[in-house]
């Protein structure tokens, strides 16, 4: 049971990662649309921080 809980967990860190990827990957595509240097540069920043 210890297992199946462990892959569980892992399994559901692994689709968060995947969510805040691509809510990151949206922001970005955004604040390029608006050309906003700052934003780019902090979420770029993020980017790096999350992997």
């Amino acid at each position: 049971m210890n297992k199946n809980r462990q892959q569980i967990l892992t399994q559901a860190a692994q689709a968060h990662r995947e969510t805040l990827r691509k809510n990151l990957q949206r922001r970005l595509e955004a604040a390029r649309a608006k050309g906003d240097e700052a934003l780019i540069r902090q979420l770029e920043a993020e980017a790096q921080y999350i992997g």
